[in-house]
């Protein structure tokens, strides 16, 4: 059986949900819970030439630089945490420079065992690290007083390599 795969006892497997999944960010103590992760992306700019001597038509294609979009994270309001502080210190206008962390985003597998047997069971197998990755965004809730939705912040960060899982 592939890892991170459930047998459903018919020889077949079920894929991972992408409904469970933890976010951390190196130098940041505590966890904040997300309700949802977009954006996680690499793409290779191509840069078309063409020789003034060649015999054909059609230019030569080499890959140029690799850019990577913002990630954006939604979460319910909370009123304290260590990564809220962090965004604030990425957004504020009182900010030196910039702080900068690691971000690792991890799809967890529930099927293979207890809450806790899913967090430590095979660890980096299915998670994307942006690395010197900081919050260039920060959006908080809408407030209305008719509605009762939770509230929602939204947070964009910018990250400067995208390191992809085997």
């Amino acid at each position: 059986m592939a890892t991170g795969a459930y047998d459903n006892g018919k020889g077949s497997a079920y894929p991972l949900t992408k409904m469970n999944f933890l976010v951390t960010v190196d130098q940041v103590s505590g966890v904040a819970a997300f309700s949802e992760v977009t954006g996680i992306e690499a793409t290779v700019d191509v840069i078309e030439f063409r020789q003034g001597n060649s015999g054909s038509l059609a230019p030569v294609k080499i890959p140029g630089l690799v850019k990577h979009g913002n990630v954006t994270l939604k979460m319910g309001y909370i009123v304290d945490s260590a990564f809220k502080t962090w965004c604030m210190e990425c957004v504020s206008e009182m900010r030196g420079q910039i702080p900068r962390s690691n971000v690792t985003i991890e799809l967890v597998d529930i099927n293979s065992g207890a809450p806790t047997a899913a967090l430590t069971a095979n660890v980096g197998a299915r998670q994307w690290t942006l690395t010197n990755a900081w919050v260039t965004k920060y959006q908080a809730p809408d407030l209305d007083a008719k509605n009762s939705d939770v509230a929602i912040e939204t947070v964009e960060i910018a990250y400067e390599e995208l390191v992809i899982p085997n």
